[in-house]
């Protein structure tokens, strides 16, 4: 076996096969044949009764060795480890700590036991990442839970805690001692049984629990809405359903051979691009040395919108929050959001009443700014105005302990210039969240001039514990996710100028996989926002560029969307938009005041033009050293702007155009953005994304 890897050990009759591949126990090749050779040992000995699978250092397997999957992958794959175990005359147990998940999962469900401890976690999240489980997941699942409740698991791509996996029945046991002794006790339990023909437990020889058709049809819609009907859950929906029908080995069979063709699949890949992506977006060199300072409390000055969300992310991730105002009536309102946020998730079912109340009990809101002296970070949300910015932040110099991290969310300001309003810049950074900030997943932690590395990390911390992404970027106006919407959104506005209309271009792109065309988002966040970001830009915009000023004409008729009842389209009734035949003549006015003679644009033209905005400002991006990682790009657009985790992000597409292609395509871009267009280097975008 590959001693490696993997090694047999010995307690009395029952050998203990250790998986030791850091830092998650990927089931790699050498995994999977150290393994099979570790069976084979077991099999031949006579002095080994069973068997228990377990985990090295932190976990048990986390998943396959996602790496592996852009090529053949090597044998033996992990059907014929399991095939293995399930023949194996002798019993063998999964000790399960950390996570099992993937194969991993796969690989626990073929033992003949499964012992956890109470912090484990299992689930099947292969759909996540464009594909189906490949190695029994979807034969052997739905023989414990029934086929409603595995589609569930699988299309989700589920994360189950060691407590609803027992009761689920995925697991036998969990044990708050010591796990390698409980999944011992059980495999010679097992073994006791030999003749009985119960020392074996296989699930592949187990009846699948009987569902309702309502139940099964229930959780095929369920699961087709959620996840947007795409290859893969249409595939993992048919593979469970086979389990019901098919005998064992031909739904193995056939479950293999959709996992094969759908992991060598273009959205596969993509998706695994984001994988890697998130994975290095954490690798950064130059705060590798720097500790993070410790926080337990947390100061939010702003009860609006966003300072709410952004308080009810830190109670959720366990902080003391401040809340403070200098308005009761604001404040008042912020407390009132924060308390609906609640009633409604413990009417959905999603928190507990008691975990409401915890929560709810660390908020301490209050108008009295002299308790930010107690705040070991301090996050500014208030109005985006450079000049309002810098007084809360002179003000918050005065009041906050030394040492403390000073936050702004600005989502475009000029950081440096907020910080210099402070006798401490080296303590202020960017903290950049994304509306609702309780919600979305990503957040920008953008790097002053002055911002210490311990104070950067820190941020990059305090994100990883509100369950976000975050990305590090540098002090540049709109930082990486706005400046990058900015040139979709300016480039989608010459579409109108040149012919298409509003909902042309919305349907086109929401075709193409984006949850909400540009005009849709706009009228939701509301025009003025950008109209204040154009015009604070209005003194340095180049003279020559080519502006289009169908927005501003919107916002200075009143139309600054939903929330006043249009903006590029009308919500007379409710909330759905509208096409406004007044809006349609304000753009033929704006279009004939240029002599534009407008003309049809066809949905691919559109498309192609949006993402190559998108694809060359990110160019731009990172030859000015704003984005930290190249694939950080597809990062924010996935993950704050809709853009298709499927479609992998504007830098996966570029790449597969090649650098020759793309640089045509800037060119053409260019010719089409008229004066003032800036070309970025393609080359930019096909280097290693680390």
């Amino acid at each position: 076996m590959n001693e490696q890897c993997v090694r047999l050990e010995r307690e009395g009759d029952v050998g203990v096969i250790v998986i030791d591949n850091p830092p998650i126990n990927a089931g790699s090749a050498a995994v999977r044949c150290g393994l099979l050779r570790a069976v084979e040992v077991l099999r031949a000995d006579p002095e080994l009764r069973a068997a228990v699978l377990i985990g090295a250092g932190r976990t048990f397997i986390a998943g396959s060795d996602i790496r592996e999957f852009d090529q053949p992958l090597a044998e033996p794959q992990l059907p014929a480890v399991i095939a293995a175990i399930e023949a194996c005359p002798k019993p063998v147990v999964a000790a399960l700590h950390g996570a099992a998940l993937g194969g991993g999962f796969e690989l626990a469900l073929g033992c003949d036991g499964r012992v956890a401890v109470p912090g484990a976690v299992v689930g099947l999240p292969e759909v996540t990442l464009g594909m189906i489980p490949g190695a029994g997941g979807t034969q052997r699942l739905p023989r414990i839970v029934g086929v409603a409740h595995a589609i569930a698991m699988v299309c989700s791509g589920e994360r189950v805690p060691a407590a609803k996996a027992l009761a689920a029945g995925l697991l036998d046991a969990v044990t708050e001692g010591d796990l390698r002794a409980a999944a011992v006790a059980h495999a010679r339990m097992l073994a006791e049984l030999k003749g009985t023909g119960q020392e074996k437990c296989r699930l592949r020889d187990r009846p699948i629990p009987p569902d309702s058709d309502g139940a099964i049809d229930a959780a095929v819609q369920a699961a087709l809405r959620t996840g947007k009907r795409r290859p893969q859950v249409v595939e993992a929906i048919a593979a469970v359903r086979a389990a019901a029908t098919l005998p064992i080995d031909e739904g193995l069979r056939v479950e293999r051979e959709v996992f094969q063709r759908l992991r060598a699949g273009r959205e596969a890949l993509a998706l695994r691009h984001q994988f890697f992506a998130e994975r290095d977006s954490a690798k950064l060199p130059a705060l590798a040395e720097a500790a993070p300072r410790p926080v337990s409390t947390v100061a939010v000055l702003g009860a609006g919108t966003m300072g709410s969300g952004i308080a009810l992310a830190a109670l959720s991730a366990g902080y003391e929050v401040l809340l403070l105002e200098q308005d009761r009536e604001a404040l008042d309102r912020g407390v009132a959001r924060i308390d609906e946020h609640y009633a409604g998730r413990m009417q959905a079912g999603k928190i507990t009443a008691a975990q409401a109340q915890l929560q709810r009990h660390r908020l301490r809101p209050g108008l009295d700014w002299e308790v930010l002296d107690q705040a070991d970070l301090v996050i500014e949300a208030v109005f985006e105005d450079l000049a309002v910015k810098r007084q809360v932040f002179a003000r918050i110099d005065a009041l906050a302990r030394p040492g403390a991290v000073l936050a702004s969310n600005t989502s475009y300001l000029d950081l440096d210039a907020i910080a210099a309003a402070t006798g401490r810049p080296q303590d202020v950074i960017g903290l950049h969240f994304f509306s609702p900030a309780q919600v979305m997943r990503l957040m920008e932690v953008v790097r002053g001039a002055a911002s210490a590395p311990d104070a950067l990390a820190t941020g990059l911390a305090v994100g990883r514990q509100l369950r976000k992404l975050p990305l590090l970027t540098g002090n540049a106006f709109g930082f990486v996710g706005n400046r990058l919407y900015a040139a979709y959104r300016r480039q989608c506005e010459f579409l109108v100028e040149e012919g298409a209309w509003p909902e042309q271009v919305d349907a086109a792109l929401q075709q193409f996989g984006f949850a909400m065309g540009p005009f849709a988002v706009a009228d939701l966040s509301g025009l003025d926002i950008a109209w204040r970001m154009r015009q604070a830009q209005a003194a340095t915009r180049d003279p020559v560029a080519r502006y289009v000023d169908i927005p501003d004409r919107l916002c200075e008729a009143g139309r600054l969307g939903r929330k006043t009842g249009s903006g590029y389209y009308s919500y007379a009734e409710g909330d759905k938009p509208q096409v406004d035949p007044a809006v349609h003549a304000l753009i033929a006015r704006a279009r004939a005041e240029k002599g534009v003679a407008p003309r049809v644009i066809a949905p691919e033209e559109i498309v192609r033009r949006a993402l190559l905005a998108l694809a060359n400002e990110a160019a731009l991006l990172l030859a000015e050293g704003v984005a930290a990682h190249v694939a950080d790009v597809d990062l924010a657009l996935v993950n704050g702007y809709g853009f298709p985790r499927w479609e992998g992000g504007v830098v996966f597409w570029a790449r597969e155009r090649g650098e020759a292609a793309l640089r045509a395509d800037f060119e053409w871009l260019a010719r089409m953005s008229g004066p003032g267009a800036k070309t970025g280097d393609a080359g930019a975008l096909l280097i290693s994304p680390t």
